[in-house]
């Protein structure tokens, strides 16, 4: 399959999902437009696609949960938002375009994550009457997968312990914990979310997990290579941030070889997980390969 077509077919379902919902009017113009702002200045709505294609993958059709899928691009965004904040990361640029502090003030970049974070809450909590196939029991256990994955028990721990392993030297198991929770905390419950919505027993949900789990720690390990050896025009960002910060990185701590080596053996890990799963999970197995070939 042409996974490049796939990411776009998908991508363009969301896309237009929240395209839709922004024109709504139900947001207010001083909010809706720097929220709008990150949402559209690019990204490949990996989260939302993951969940798409793990839902496909238990036998369902990908359009029947765009709204919760949707639901993670808001997530990411506002941690993306926050994350670039002077009190954070001081980045100017995110995906080629000023990040939100510089064009609307700090105050306002705030807030407008702030607003992305619950008004994802919202899209979870408030579709499940808009999609017949969707158990109102699964809804409730995708708004504590999302809430356990987003919060102080996944990213928001990670991020913070991202920010004071600065500097420190801090070992590999400090690392793991920062790769597991900022990044793969939401991309697991991404997946995780596509075999709940679609009623999976438990041993496709466990085998979506690993995958999930393996998957979101090569994607950081990537990230932290492309920092080093990226393109800053495709990253849409400077590159040699992480060192500049002195974060603690899986290229830093073992070397930017061992790096690529560790995120070939984790895709490894999640391509057997799939392994009961027919070709409806080969989109999964595709991305996963596609993520060590990303260049942004």
């Amino acid at each position: 399959m042409d996974i490049k077509t796939y990411l776009k077919e998908k991508r363009a379902l969301v896309d237009t999902f929240l395209k839709t919902h922004f024109a709504s009017g139900l947001l207010p113009a001083i909010l809706s437009d720097p929220m709008a702002y990150s949402i559209f200045a690019g990204g490949k709505r990996i989260r939302p696609v993951l969940a798409l294609a793990a839902y496909e993958a238990c036998g369902r059709t990908a359009d029947e949960i765009v709204p919760f899928a949707s639901a993670l691009e808001l997530i990411h965004t506002y941690s993306l938002i926050h994350d670039d904040l002077p009190a954070m990361d001081n980045d100017d640029l995110r995906r080629g375009k000023p990040t939100s502090h510089k064009v609307y003030g700090e105050g306002m970049a705030i807030l407008a994550g702030d607003a992305l974070l619950t008004e994802a809450f919202y899209l979870l909590s408030s579709h499940s009457h808009d999609c017949s196939t969707v158990r109102s029991s699964a809804v409730l256990k995708i708004v504590r997968e999302v809430a356990m994955a987003a919060g102080a028990h996944g990213m928001v721990a990670g991020q913070a312990e991202d920010i004071q392993a600065e500097g420190t030297g801090q070992d590999g198991e400090h690392l793991a914990f920062i790769h597991t929770h900022k990044t793969g905390a939401l991309i697991t419950a991404s997946v995780r979310m596509g075999a709940i919505l679609a009623n999976a027993g438990k041993r496709r949900i466990g085998s979506l997990t690993r995958y999930g789990e393996n998957i979101g720690f090569a994607f950081q390990i990537v990230d932290d290579i492309l920092d080093i050896k990226g393109n800053s025009a495709e990253l849409g960002k400077p590159t040699g941030s992480d060192e500049r910060k002195k974060k603690l990185t899986y290229p830093g701590l073992y070397g930017i070889e061992p790096s690529m080596r560790k995120a070939e053996e984790l895709v490894r890990g999640a391509l057997d997980a799939l392994g009961d799963f027919s070709d409806a999970a080969d989109p999964l197995r595709e991305i996963a390969r596609y993520l060590l070939q990303r260049t942004n």
